[in-house]
């Protein structure tokens, strides 16, 4: 432990002094570590911190740096009886504590889609309000600020590609891939099959997106409602579980005094 202490001193005067640049070496490593980088790593940052300018070179510069840290730091824990074992335990430890940054990413991701699954009809529903009185295009672009947050990103990149002159149904997919939630991907057919309708068909196409709305939030209301039922379920479980082990301790310690007596 002494040793570890010293070198860690060490390393960090000679990193103090620009002896030795640290952060040099791992921005020159960095790029050879590229090839580690997840496909879906900056969709992943894009979700994690929208609206923000994000500087992806950064970030996963700092996750190669707190793996190769780990490596060296689990490498000097086992200096006095290194062996094979332990050098191949240094790089998992480097590599767990390299996808950990990913993970909580992912799990986010995660968590955060269950949240855009209910928020998703309520804004859809706002749209419907829009579309009836604007094209396609134009209600997407003055949703922007009433949408909730999570939509914003997806909703500025639909509505700058829509604008840019890309008229396919692309950028409505690549939306639908961005919230892969409940019926996401027919909600964004139907609204490009509603931008491409002509005026005389625009009322029973509304008429199809208002129904598929409503349809959509009834299911966000009974999913609502019964992981309100789960949660209360799992409250009185708990207090029932608390109560009647209160009442055994207290059955058990009467028991041992009146033994004692």
């Amino acid at each position: 432990m002494e040793f570890i202490i010293i070198a860690v001193i060490v390393v960090f005067v000679l990193n103090y002094n620009r002896i030795v640049d640290t952060n040099r070496f791992v921005t020159d490593t960095e790029p050879y570590f590229r090839a580690l980088m997840e496909d879906d790593y900056v969709f992943l940052l894009g979700i994690r911190y929208p609206g923000r300018e994000i500087d992806v070179n950064k970030l996963f510069g700092l996750r190669v740096r707190n793996g190769i840290l780990t490596i060296i730091i689990v490498i000097f824990i086992f200096l006095n009886q290194l062996s094979f074992i332990y050098v191949l335990l240094a790089f998992i430890a480097g590599y767990l504590v390299f996808k950990s940054s990913y993970t909580s990413l992912k799990s986010y991701y995660k968590a955060n889609l269950h949240h855009v699954n209910l928020m998703l009809p309520y804004y859809l529903k706002s749209l419907e309000i829009l579309v009836q009185h604007y094209t396609v295009p134009v209600a997407l672009s003055r949703s922007i600020d009433t949408a909730p947050e999570v939509f914003r990103p997806g909703l500025r990149r639909l509505v700058a590609r829509i604008d840019g002159g890309d008229s396919s149904i692309q950028p409505y997919i690549d939306f639908a891939n961005e919230y892969p939630v409940r019926d996401s991907m027919r909600m964004m057919r139907l609204l490009y099959r509603l931008g491409l309708g002509s005026q005389q068909d625009k009322h029973e196409q509304v008429m199809m997106f208002s129904r598929t709305v409503s349809a959509l939030q009834n299911k966000a209301r009974e999913t609502k409602y019964k992981e309100r039922l789960e949660k209360m379920e799992n409250q009185t479980m708990i207090m029932l579980f608390t109560t009647g082990g209160g009442i055994m301790g207290l059955m058990l310690l009467a028991m041992m005094m009146l033994m004692n007596f």
